[in-house]
């Protein structure tokens, strides 16, 4: 298996990129303990380059980078990262076949 990012995702990734003063090397995703159910997703950008035990996903030759740290990567196996809009909302969010639940705002999981 492995962490798919659809199209959408790549492109506001690669939007919010060049609105920094200066580009990041990456975007760091991976799942932290904490919230009403356990985990959390996180989202930040890396100014640093990906650590050696890193998975790197690389899109449009290499101009989008997410970084996954191992421990996160066996919770995110599977998922799919995508850019959501709603009527409330917008932002970065996993569709993961392995949650087991999520607390009603949709914050937190539990595996």
């Amino acid at each position: 298996m492995a962490i798919a990012v659809t199209d959408r995702a790549v492109s506001e990734i690669k939007k919010a990129a060049a609105a920094r003063s200066q580009p990041p090397r990456g975007l760091r995703v991976g799942i932290r303990g904490g919230g009403c159910t356990g985990f959390t997703y996180l989202f930040e950008w890396s100014d640093a380059e990906p650590r050696p035990e890193d998975k790197v996903l690389s899109f449009e030759e290499g101009k989008v980078r997410v970084f996954v740290d191992p421990k996160s990567y066996v919770y995110l196996d599977g998922s799919t990262l995508e850019y959501a809009t709603s009527m409330v909302s917008r932002g970065f969010k996993f569709v993961n076949p392995q949650v087991k639940s999520a607390c009603g705002c949709g914050e937190s999981v539990s595996f």
